[in-house]
C-alpha cells in the first residue's frame, strides 16, 4: 500500500485580548460588565496581599512551608469567571486566588497552611476541591467526578488546575486519554509558569507548546496569554461553552510567571537570572489589568487606595479568627481523624477510637 499522509489537527491558537501595552484587541473585547470587571481586579489583589501577609506568618513561624500565587493571578481568575457555582472546582496547591473567587475563607486557608486538615473541610454541597499537594494527582480525579456527573444527569463543568511539571507525570495523560475517549465536560487549566520547581520547561518536553498535546488525545487545546485577564477569560468561556453543550474538554495552556518562590522552601536564583526574572515583572497582570480598568474610569488612586485599606482589614480580621481556631483545635487532637473521607474506613475508625482511649486513661 502507498504512503499517505493523516489529516491531523496541525496547529495551536495563541490568543491575547489585553497586551502587554494595555491595547484592547476590541474585536476579541468579552465586553463584561463592570461590576464583573471590578470583582476580578479585587480578588487579584487580595490574593496578592494575602500572599505577601502569608509571607510575614511563614516567616515568623506561625504557618508551614505554602506556594505562593504572586504573578499567576490573572490565568485563575480569567479561567474561573468563566464557571457557574454549581460547576466543579479541582485545584492543586497554588490556588489561592481560584478559592478567593469561590469564596473561600481566609481564616480557615490560615489554619490549613498551619497544619490543620480543617482548613480544607469541604461544606455539604460545595463544589470547590482541597488543595492537592501530589503532583498530577488531581486530575484523574476531576475526569472521575465529570464522568460521574455524566452517570447522574448533571450539566456541571468540572475545571482541573494543575502546573506544567504536572504535563510530565502519568496522571495527566490518563486523565487526557479518558476525557478523550468519553467525550467528558472537562477544562484541562495548565498554568504554564516557566519553571516546574528549578526544571525549566523545555527540559520537560520536546513540544513546542504543551496545549498541542489535546491533540493526541483527540480534543482542542488553545493556548492564552495567562498574565492577560480577558484573554484567560475568553479561552476559558469558550472552554466551557463547548463542555457544557456537550463538546467534550479542552486543554488551555495559560503562559504565564510565577513572580514569588515556588514554595517558601524554595530559592529561585539558584536557578533563575535576575534578568529573566525583571522581564516577567514588566508583564505583572495585576498593573496591566489596573491600567485597564484606569482606561475605562473604573479606577484611580482613591478607589485603589481604599480597597487596600479594606483588604488590609479583611486579613487582619482572618488572622485573628484563624488564631482562635487553632487554639480550639489544639486541645481537640482527635479532629485529625476528620475532613479526610466522606465515610471515614475502620481501619480509621479503630484508630481513631484508640487514641481516644489513650486519651481518657
Amino acid at each position: 500500500m502507498p504512503r499517505r499522509d493523516l489529516e491531523l489537527a496541525s496547529s495551536v491558537e495563541h490568543l491575547v485580548v489585553l497586551d502587554e501595552d494595555g491595547t484592547l484587541d476590541k474585536e476579541l473585547d468579552p465586553d463584561l460588565d463592570d461590576e464583573l470587571l471590578l470583582r476580578m481586579h479585587r480578588v487579584m489583589l487580595e490574593a496578592r496581599r494575602h500572599d505577601d501577609r502569608r509571607l510575614k506568618w511563614q516567616r515568623s513561624g506561625r504557618i508551614g512551608t505554602f506556594a505562593p500565587v504572586k504573578g499567576q493571578e490573572a490565568a485563575q481568575i480569567g479561567a474561573m469567571a468563566a464557571l457557574k457555582d454549581t460547576d466543579w472546582m479541582v485545584p492543586s496547591f497554588r490556588e489561592v486566588a481560584a478559592f478567593i473567587w469561590r469564596g473561600a475563607s481566609l481564616a480557615d486557608m490560615a489554619v490549613f497552611d498551619a497544619g490543620y486538615n480543617e482548613g480544607v473541610a469541604i461544606p455539604e454541597g460545595e463544589r470547590t476541591l482541597p488543595v492537592a499537594v501530589p503532583v498530577a494527582s488531581q486530575l484523574p480525579h476531576a475526569v472521575g467526578i465529570a464522568y460521574a456527573g455524566r452517570l447522574l444527569g448533571d450539566d456541571s463543568v468540572v475545571m482541573v488546575f494543575f502546573g506544567d511539571g504536572a504535563t510530565s507525570e502519568g496522571d495527566f495523560h490518563e486523565a487526557m486519554n479518558f476525557a478523550g475517549v468519553f467525550d467528558l465536560p472537562v477544562v484541562f487549566a495548565c498554568q504554564n509558569n516557566q519553571w516546574a520547581i528549578s526544571v525549566p520547561r523545555e527540559s520537560q518536553t520536546a513540544s513546542k507548546s504543551i496545549a498541542q498535546k489535546a491533540h493526541a488525545y483527540g480534543f482542542p487545546g488553545i493556548q492564552v496569554d495567562g498574565n492577560d485577564v480577558l484573554g484567560s477569560y475568553v479561552a476559558a468561556e469558550e472552554a466551557v461553552t463547548r463542555a457544557r453543550t456537550g463538546e467534550g474538554p479542552t486543554l488551555i495552556e495559560f503562559c504565564t510567571y510565577r513572580l514569588s518562590v515556588h514554595t517558601t522552601a524554595d530559592d529561585p536564583t539558584k536557578y533563575r537570572s535576575e534578568e529573566e526574572e525583571k522581564e516577567w515583572q514588566e508583564r505583572d497582570p495585576l498593573p496591566r489589568f489596573q491600567g485597564y480598568l484606569r482606561s475605562l474610569g473604573l479606577l484611580d488612586d482613591a478607589v485603589l487606595e481604599d480597597l487596600e485599606r479594606e483588604i488590609e482589614t479583611k486579613i487582619d480580621a482572618a488572622w485573628k479568627e484563624a488564631s482562635a481556631k487553632m487554639e480550639q483545635l489544639d486541645d481537640q487532637p482527635l479532629h485529625i481523624f476528620d475532613h479526610l473521607y466522606g465515610e471515614m474506613p475502620p481501619y480509621l475508625i479503630r484508630q481513631r477510637d484508640s487514641a481516644a482511649e489513650r486519651r481518657r486513661s
